[in-house]
């Protein structure tokens, strides 16, 4: 790296730019700089899995996808933030949890990477968190495993964290679900972990 520079400091996530050497050349490239997310794919004892609807500003709509949010809270575990985000979009725990997935978004543009949880054994969490702005409308809906994933290859649903999460799901219980990995798994591919190295 030649140097690095933040180009646009914004609400949310940053946009970098970075000067660096590759295959003799020099490049400058600027990317969304983002702390990286989480969702959960919970799924009850009927397999299923929890949807929500939520306002989405950038495409001008209501969009169902999976509970998630941003790793933004220092020193918390994606885990500990996949759990704090089905209490606080959906007022739900879950007894079991299992790693389903991790891909990079659109890595061309951004260094966003989002780990997918499967949480089993869900039930109502203790207490109803209250939600503002885009959050305060959310609508839950439970579907079967089979029918969202329907949704999704009808491109009915486009949302591509819920996408990737339902095919996962399906394409492991097709395994007898023995593709999971342990919910507190290290993440060395992650850019913040990788940036620590």
């Amino acid at each position: 790296m030649l140097s690095s520079e933040i180009a646009f400091d914004g609400r949310v996530w940053d946009i970098r730019r970075d000067t660096f050497r590759l295959d003799g050349h020099e490049i400058t490239r600027e990317y969304m700089d983002h702390t990286g997310a989480v969702a959960v794919l919970a799924m009850d004892e009927r397999e299923r899995v929890l949807l929500i609807k939520q306002y989405r500003h950038a495409v001008r709509t209501r969009d169902w996808e999976l509970p998630a949010g941003l790793l933004d809270i220092a020193g918390e575990s994606p885990l500990l933030a996949a759990q704090r985000e089905l209490a606080e979009e959906a007022d739900l725990v879950a007894e079991h949890w299992s790693l389903l997935s991790e891909f990079m978004t659109s890595p061309g543009g951004s260094n966003e990477v989002i780990r997918t949880y499967l949480a089993r054994g869900v039930s109502a969490a203790p207490g109803v968190f209250a939600r503002t702005e885009e959050e305060a409308g959310i609508e839950l809906r439970w579907v079967p495993l089979d029918d969202a994933v329907d949704a999704v290859l009808s491109r009915d649903l486009q949302n591509s964290i819920l996408a990737i999460a339902v095919l996962s799901a399906q394409a492991a219980r097709s395994r007898s679900w023995e593709t999971l990995g342990a919910a507190d798994a290290p993440w060395p591919r992650h850019p913040i972990e990788r940036a620590r190295r």
